[in-house]
């Protein structure tokens, strides 16, 4: 019976150390989750400039006052005193709710980065003697990846003898660049590179 017990006693003291290890372990998460956030700008106490000029939240400039007298004007309209401008001769502060305005900063940011689109390279493989309805077929493809908004390289490789008609090749990729010249910009020339030889085009602007 001691013994069982005992037991129970030993395995309540490893759960309650456990519990308190899981919670230190969260709370050392959170403080450091609240170090990462960045204020990007002194606000309030934190202004070390005995004069600032001063803009209210409507935009109306105020003209320069003393620092604890904006802040106390800012705390009074439940608003903070929020440094813009940390020129050493001419300071300029802001009252606003910097809370608010972190939070819609935030939020910009996030749908900004929502609507860029990383921009890819697709690349293209061809022969010096390609057929004219392959030709069409892979600047069809061309032009479909250009006005996606990515990149394209056309390479052209050459195989055994074919390196001996290198101004095939070359006259190859110069007819990609006369027909897609509507929707790109040449973004590197003809490139001999080893046994190939390539173009980069870009989405046109």
């Amino acid at each position: 019976m001691f013994c069982k017990i005992n037991k129970i006693y030993m395995w309540i003291t490893c759960s309650k150390k456990q519990v308190f290890l899981l919670c230190m372990k969260n709370l050392h998460t959170t403080i450091m989750e609240v170090n990462n956030i960045k204020q990007e700008l002194p606000i309030n106490e934190q202004i070390r400039f005995k004069e600032v000029q001063v803009i209210d939240e409507q935009g109306q400039k105020l003209g320069k006052l003393p620092t604890n007298k904006a802040i106390e004007m800012a705390v009074s309209k439940n608003l903070d005193l929020v440094l813009v401008s940390a020129n050493v001769e001419n300071p300029v502060c802001k009252i606003m709710n910097y809370g608010k305005h972190k939070f819609e900063q935030a939020k910009k940011e996030k749908e900004s980065r929502k609507k860029q689109k990383a921009i890819e390279v697709k690349e293209i493989r061809v022969t010096p003697n390609i057929e004219t309805h392959d030709f069409n077929f892979k600047a069809k493809n061309a032009r479909r990846f250009l006005t996606d908004g990515n990149k394209v390289k056309i390479t052209v490789r050459f195989r055994g003898r074919e390196v001996n008609y290198v101004k095939m090749g070359e006259d190859v990729l110069n007819d990609f660049i006369e027909t897609l010249k509507d929707v790109s910009s040449v973004e590197k020339k003809p490139f001999l590179e080893g046994k190939n030889m390539f173009i980069i085009l870009a989405p046109s602007k």
